[in-house]
């Protein structure tokens, strides 16, 4: 009678079972990774890399006319080179609305950063009540829909069908009109502020958990306050984290288009152009002009990528030299 060992030397016909070399167990071990990628990589770049490598090519071609454009052969697409870029770079209205979304950020950044620094804190105090609540209270906001969230307000900000203006009217007060001049910028910013400051606050707050006890034991038996533990312990030791959603806030105020088209038929103090992401969407699909909007399009993607890039370089040189220190 054969042994075990013996009998797992052997297929099931008998046959020898060859087992695999070493190199051959390196090599599969090596492309297995590769093998789990391969889903992501191929819809990153179906979906990603492609449209983006599309977007640059129509960005260095434009469409001939010749004659009166009628025709089969009239119109034809040609390399145009650097020409849609220097139209693009000198056309004012995308100048004018880049400006706006500047404006736009300057208000919407530190007022969101501000508000989710301060309930995060709050949050993490020992001597908050309901925190469970609290918490899913504050980032409920960010699973609405930017589309709803915008229709909601705008219907808020109407004065014909607003409870805030039917309050102010009766209390005898001036009911101000959001929706028009100066305040159409603080009515844009509460949009973004009220969808956006749940989802930060749960970065900073999640930080603040992971700050070990020890360290509020050793500040509390020298005598440190709460408020001192908050702006010498807590704040710094989250600094990472605010990097984090300054980043990501930088790169949703410079591609902001929700808001103002969705508020765009409740007034006419939004332009089509009001931002450089819907003036895209009017070149391309309400005037025809797709090979400029897409050179727009990559100056907007090239410029956020810039922005992006610099900041995080100059916050992780300002960490290695407080490292340092």
């Amino acid at each position: 009678m054969k042994s075990t060992a013996h009998r797992q030397s052997y297929g099931v016909k008998g046959a020898p079972y060859a087992h695999p070399s070493p190199t051959t167990t390196l090599k599969r071990a090596r492309s297995a990774p590769y093998l789990f990628l391969l889903p992501a990589t191929v819809l990153f770049a179906l979906f990603f890399a492609l449209p983006i490598g599309y977007a640059v090519w129509l960005s260095f071609r434009k469409v001939k006319v010749s004659g009166l454009g009628l025709g089969s052969g009239a119109r034809t697409e040609v390399w145009a080179g650097l020409e849609n870029y220097t139209d693009a770079l000198s056309d004012s209205e995308l100048l004018d609305g880049t400006l706006r979304v500047l404006g736009y950020g300057c208000i919407v950044v530190p007022v969101m950063l501000g508000l989710a620094l301060l309930f995060a804190l709050m949050l993490d105090s020992d001597k908050v009540r309901l925190a469970p609540f609290t918490r899913l209270a504050i980032f409920l906001p960010y699973a609405v829909p930017g589309v709803v969230a915008a229709l909601l307000w705008g219907f808020l900000y109407l004065p014909d069908v607003s409870p805030f203006s039917f309050v102010l009217d009766r209390l005898g007060l001036p009911q101000p009109d959001l929706l028009d001049g100066g305040p159409l910028y603080l009515a844009l910013s509460n949009i973004a502020v009220w969808g956006g400051t749940g989802f930060n606050m749960i970065v900073i707050y999640t930080s603040l958990q992971a700050i070990p006890a020890e360290v509020y034991e050793a500040a509390k038996l020298d005598g440190a306050t709460p408020t001192q533990i908050a702006l010498r312990i807590k704040i710094p030791m989250v600094a990472p984290s605010l990097v984090l959603t300054f980043f990501f806030s930088i790169i949703a105020t410079l591609q902001v288009y929700n808001e103002p088209t969705t508020l765009k038929p409740l007034t006419n103090s939004v332009s089509t152009t009001w931002s450089p992401l819907m003036k895209v969407y009017r070149d391309a699909f309400g005037d025809g002009d797709i090979h400029g909007a897409a050179a727009q399009a990559v100056i907007i993607a090239f410029v956020t990528l810039l922005l992006s890039f610099g900041f995080l370089r100059a916050a992780n040189r300002r960490q290695k030299q407080e490292a340092a220190r």
